[in-house]
């Protein structure tokens, strides 16, 4: 009797998350057509999303849109197509010219990893950006999101594509919760795989519709839920729109930090023809322990290259 009785309980774990995955399952289907179908009547009509944009032109913005605005890339992305239309283009210009045209976008180490990638293409792809996700993700600088939303937005495949908006939208639409957590987990992704379209064409779609719609209407202030194509699936309406509850979202601060001082050093060096003499530096910001600090920052991510002399200039190599 014992042994029969074990027997019969052994596998209720895995009825459980079989009807788990069923409810998901069922929730996918749900949202597909309306999200796709908002996406069709209402998506942007940005460079990046044109087919004369390419591969490389998507993994430039993707580069820059993180935690940019769109609005802000605009202008920096259009310039920086025109001189560098192909990874190799950029490849053989110093990367201190990438700082350089990054301009005020924030978050320079970018365009150092920006350019680092390009000389990979260059060097290991034959100037084409790789189809594959796996020779994606081994270029430097790219991570998973970078990874799976080239392979996706400019390649078609399927792939989980995970940033702030998409993060939002699950966390209301599925989880019932006004925000996700701080950081990406572990269960985020295994929900966003299991929410993707089977057909790859479909699940490509899927990827840029949700980002959109994150960034349209479920947005993190005041979401448009009036707008929104499936707010009457959405777990979060569907329990009240109740407010956040755990940790406090992180919000980000500029003026007065070292990444403003940072800022204001860079503008200097990017306006400068020739090295920059210490002197001139030093008028930029009164505090000299926390100018002192974001210039000795500026030398250690590589942005800008000390020369004899107490004098500066954006790297060359």
């Amino acid at each position: 009797m014992t042994a029969t009785t074990e027997t019969a309980h052994t596998p209720e774990p895995e009825r459980e998350s079989a009807t788990a995955d069923d409810s998901v399952a069922r929730t996918a289907r749900a949202l597909h057509s309306p999200v796709v179908d908002w996406f069709t009547a209402h998506a942007r009509d940005l460079p990046w999303r044109r087919p004369e944009a390419g591969a490389w032109g998507v993994m430039v913005s993707e580069f820059m849109l993180q935690q940019t605005p769109v609005n802000r890339v605009l202008p920096v992305y259009e310039q920086w197509l025109s001189r560098w239309p192909r990874p190799a283009d950029l490849a053989t210009e110093p990367p201190g010219e990438a700082v350089r045209a990054w301009g005020r976008l924030g978050y320079p180490r970018r365009a150092l990893r920006l350019h680092g990638a390009a000389a990979a293409i260059a060097e290991r792809h034959g100037g084409d950006v790789p189809r594959e996700h796996a020779q994606l993700l081994a270029l430097p600088g790219v991570g998973e999101y970078t990874a799976a939303a080239v392979a996706s937005f400019a390649y078609g495949q399927r792939h989980a594509v995970l940033d702030t908006n998409v993060r939002r939208v699950f966390a209301r639409a599925v989880n019932g919760k006004q925000y996700p957590p701080n950081a990406t987990t572990a269960a985020e992704r295994k929900l966003a795989r299991a929410l993707l379209p089977e057909d790859e064409a479909t699940a490509a779609r899927w990827a840029a519709a949700t980002m959109e719609l994150g960034a349209l209407v479920c947005t993190a202030r005041t979401p448009a839920c009036g707008q929104c194509p499936i707010v009457q699936q959405c777990a979060w309406q569907l329990a009240g729109a109740p407010e956040h509850v755990g940790p406090a979202r992180r919000t980000q601060t500029y003026a007065g930090t070292d990444r403003q001082v940072r800022g204001k050093l860079l503008a200097v060096l990017r306006e400068a023809v020739n090295p920059v003499p210490q002197a001139v530096l030093d008028r930029v910001w009164n505090d000299s322990v926390q100018r002192a600090r974001a210039l000795d920052g500026l030398v250690a991510d590589g942005l800008v290259e000390p020369l004899p002399g107490g004098v500066y200039r954006l790297p060359l190599s």
